[in-house]
């Protein structure tokens, strides 16, 4: 496999097979958001999360690789294409993974994980990077075995296998991918082109924010009377979700970009910013779409604690983890992010109290209110500086 690996200091563009690549998780972030909406209790909760979870570390981990190994290089081309196919499955499975899919989804899964790992282990094993993708392969090797025991015993046995395999896969890069008489991968062998992590990244917060498009697009389509509150519950769902874009687009993403790129260790720094950071950010679209669609279903009627808790819940989510982002990448924990949270959450809890008597429609106005002044605020600093 010669000539696989990207030229270091060259900036690596992202190609077409990758947009390609892509389009799988676009299904996968629609049927997360449908599993939501389907199961609004605290159970379908924490099951739409482990699922966030895992379909987040299967594109991730691809997007680490093709920062690494070229994705126009006929054999990552046909790794690509066969991750495609296994990602479809998963996404396919997401509905009732823990159901009658539970085999499906983790055969799926272990396929992405462990045959992303083993290609890229064997194509880069006379190279510095090979003996970390060869200890991810042993690690990913090790929770492949937890997730299909999972699968297999079905039932409470099954969320706690899944959950200990996403422990062991999470807690790994942490780790350094330690393995016994193999030794251990430090940031410093991960050095990444910032520029096409951040850019992969921000496409991955696209599709999120396309999800949150469609969902408000189909849910207007599907009402048989449009009236003026429906109307109005869409141009607000619309107006948040272009807030969110504002807040996460305007300036952060770029300069955050260039701060990585001029760190020390970007692989340390592009691990936290963009592999963990990204996870609630994502999350808080995914949850703020599944509160757009109630809202413009019932505009007037009175709320569930499903509906406060992600309409208001997905945008706090968003911003909290925007925060950290920031945090991480430049230092400062921003006051206003911390402010609208809490704001949000504070209005979370007196809905809480009295749902049946707060609209829908009045949290989402709520919702797009603060994400909106947020996005103002650093429109108007930006501005100042």
């Amino acid at each position: 496999m010669a000539g696989i690996l990207r030229p270091r200091g060259q900036t690596a563009q992202v190609v077409p097979i990758e947009l390609f690549f892509d389009l799988v998780y676009v299904f996968a972030i629609t049927q997360l958001s449908h599993l939501l909406l389907d199961h609004l209790d605290l159970g379908g909760a924490a099951q739409t999360l482990l699922l966030t979870l895992a379909v987040w570390w299967a594109w991730m981990y691809t997007t680490w690789a093709a920062n690494y190994c070229d994705p126009d290089h006929p054999a990552m081309r046909l790794t690509l294409a066969v991750l495609m196919l296994a990602g479809l499955a998963m996404a396919a499975a997401l509905a009732q993974a823990f159901g009658g899919r539970a085999l499906w989804f983790a055969v799926s899964y272990v396929v992405i994980q462990v045959g992303r790992s083993a290609v890229v282990a064997v194509a880069t094993r006379a190279t510095p990077i090979g003996l970390t993708f060869r200890l991810i392969l042993a690690w990913h090797v090790a929770g492949g075995v937890l997730w299909i025991a999972g699968a297999l015993a079905g039932g409470t046995a099954q969320a706690v296998l899944w959950v200990a395999a996403l422990l062991v896969e999470y807690a790994a890069p942490w780790l350094g991918y330690r393995v016994p008489f193999l030794g251990r991968a430090t940031t410093a062998d991960w050095a990444i082109d910032s520029d096409h992590m951040a850019e992969r990244v921000r496409l991955f917060v696209i599709l999120a924010l396309g999800e949150s498009i469609l969902v408000t697009g189909l849910t207007l389509a599907r009402g048989e009377h449009l009236s003026v509150a429906t109307a109005a519950a869409f141009t607000v769902a619309f107006l948040s979700s272009v807030a969110m874009w504002w807040v996460y687009f305007d300036r952060t993403a770029e300069e955050a970009a260039e701060r990585v790129a001029a760190s020390d260790d970007t692989g340390r720094l592009g691990r936290s910013a963009y592999t963990y950071c990204h996870i609630p950010i994502v999350a808080g679209v995914i949850v703020a779409a599944v509160g757009d669609e109630l809202s413009i279903a019932h505009p007037l009627g009175g709320s569930t604690a499903g509906t406060v808790l992600t309409v208001l819940g997905g945008p706090a989510l968003f911003l909290a983890g925007h925060a950290m982002f920031q945090r991480v990448v430049f230092g400062v924990l921003p006051a206003g992010r911390l402010a609208a949270v809490g704001l949000l959450a504070a209005a979370g809890l007196v809905a809480l109290v009295i749902p049946a008597a707060v609209p829908p429609l009045a949290l989402a106005v709520l919702a797009a209110l603060v994400v909106g002044g947020v996005a103002v605020l650093d429109s108007r600093r930006a501005r100042t500086a």
